[in-house]
């Protein structure tokens, strides 16, 4: 393993054009500071420039699908870069400001001959967290590291694929931090699908079920009088107290693990996993499934790229092909339908970030929409292109990573280059 310091990263004052116009707000995981993939920086946006958006700097990144996070005056990157005997996985680092390298962390790893292939999956898929001084990284092998985030050195490092049996290339969730433990969906055996470690020394506090993985990644939501942590398996949903792993509830249901990609999402006192809507109960962890009726797969997968947004007693939701829907939370019935935000192919993704009363939709050909969405249509404001779709799938290419937004701007990568874009306008 190698660490390549540039300098040391610090927290910076945001630059006047954005303090004039609210307090910066950091994007420290996936799905933002919330993980629920809201941003609250602002409160609204205006119309994008006609010229577009200001691209306030690009830099070179290697292969990955992992989204780059933003905290104190950084963006953390993960990424690969396919060499031979032995590619390499790494965490990068960058001035949030400039886009300058500020450090680099590289660890070895034999790939298949087959991950070398462009869009074969030989590339990290979870994104990092950053927490308390630390930034905490998981390879696609298991390979969990957690690096001082001032300078990249190692604090700790667990390859998990040599205490568990996980399968090759599998872990792609990303991981979460509650209060002391890190919590990862990892595949692992036996009875270690899900792990929490002491995020200050890397060690086992508790592992639970016997899942197969999937690429979905993991939430904790409150109700039913406890905090639960929901689990979307290849074979089950599952809720888990997140301080000792026991099992709340376990909804039995197989789903490939191509399509169980999106986030679960809960909201008044529903929970959303993929495209099965479960009422949650409100006095104990349960639940029952509200919608669809039958949910054999092709019944209950909204999307197999994007995750859905709740929004008051509505869902908002790209479906697999690449149209926006809007359905009734309660019923699941669909309320309309677009096709207006991104062309419709397999592997379409529109990824929705509600703003205030806005939401921003990031789509699979690297384009930013300013939009309302609601329960009588979609109204779009303003749409930027960003950065080329790089991926290839089903003979086209495409860019999936959701991006992050931080301090007016949103910062998107694909297979070559990471971006930040402005999104506020000048107050000069």
């Amino acid at each position: 393993m190698l660490r390549i310091s540039h300098g040391h990263c610090t927290a910076w004052v945001v630059a006047a054009f954005f303090a004039a116009t609210a307090p910066a707000d950091d994007w420290p995981q996936f799905r933002g500071p919330g993980r629920d993939g809201v941003w609250r920086e602002v409160g609204a946006l205006a119309p994008f420039p006609a010229e577009g958006l200001k691209v306030l700097w690009r830099t070179p990144v290697g292969i990955g699908w992992s989204s780059p996070i933003v905290a104190e005056g950084c963006v953390y990157l993960c990424d690969a870069q396919l060499t031979k005997p032995l590619a390499k996985e790494r965490v990068l680092c960058f001035d949030s400001s400039t886009g300058m390298l500020r450090w680099q962390y590289e660890s070895g790893v034999s790939f298949p001959d087959w991950a070398y292939v462009h869009g074969q999956g030989g590339g990290p898929t979870a994104t990092p967290i950053f927490d308390a001084g630390r930034v905490y990284a998981m390879g696609p092998f298991g390979h969990l590291h957690c690096l001082y985030a001032d300078d990249g050195s190692l604090v700790w490092r667990k390859n998990l694929d040599e205490q568990f049996d996980i399968r090759l290339l599998s872990v792609r969730p990303s991981p979460l931090i509650d209060g002391n433990l890190l919590i990862a969906f990892i595949g692992g055996l036996p009875g270690a699908s899900v792990i929490a470690v002491d995020k200050t020394t890397g060690e086992i506090v508790w592992k639970a079920l016997d899942d197969p993985i999937a690429n979905g990644s993991p939430v904790i939501i409150t109700a039913g009088g406890a905090r639960q942590l929901i689990v979307w398996s290849a074979e089950s949903t599952a809720s888990l107290n997140p301080a000792t792993g026991e099992i709340y509830w376990r909804e039995p249901m197989t789903t490939s693990t191509n399509d169980a990609i999106p986030t679960p999402v809960a909201l008044n006192g529903r929970l959303l996993v993929g495209g099965l809507m479960f009422a949650l109960n409100p006095n104990r962890p349960a639940v029952t499934v509200l919608w669809p009726g039958i949910h054999p797969e092709g019944k209950r997968i909204l999307s197999n790229t994007s995750t859905a947004v709740l929004q008051d007693d509505y869902v908002y939701s790209a479906r697999s092909g690449g149209a926006l829907v809007c359905l009734d939370a309660q019923t699941g019935a669909e309320l309309w339908s677009t096709d207006a935000v991104t062309e419709r192919a397999n592997g379409a993704s529109i990824h929705i970030t509600p703003v205030g009363d806005q939401c921003l939709l990031y789509t699979d050909r690297g384009d930013v929409v300013l939009a309302r969405l609601t329960p009588q249509g979609y109204d779009e404001i303003s749409r930027a292109h960003l950065l080329e779709p790089t991926t290839p799938f089903g003979g086209k290419k495409f860019a999936w990573p959701p991006p992050a937004f931080a301090n007016g701007c949103v910062f998107a990568r694909n297979d070559e280059v990471l971006v930040c874009a402005r999104l506020w306008k000048s107050p000069n």
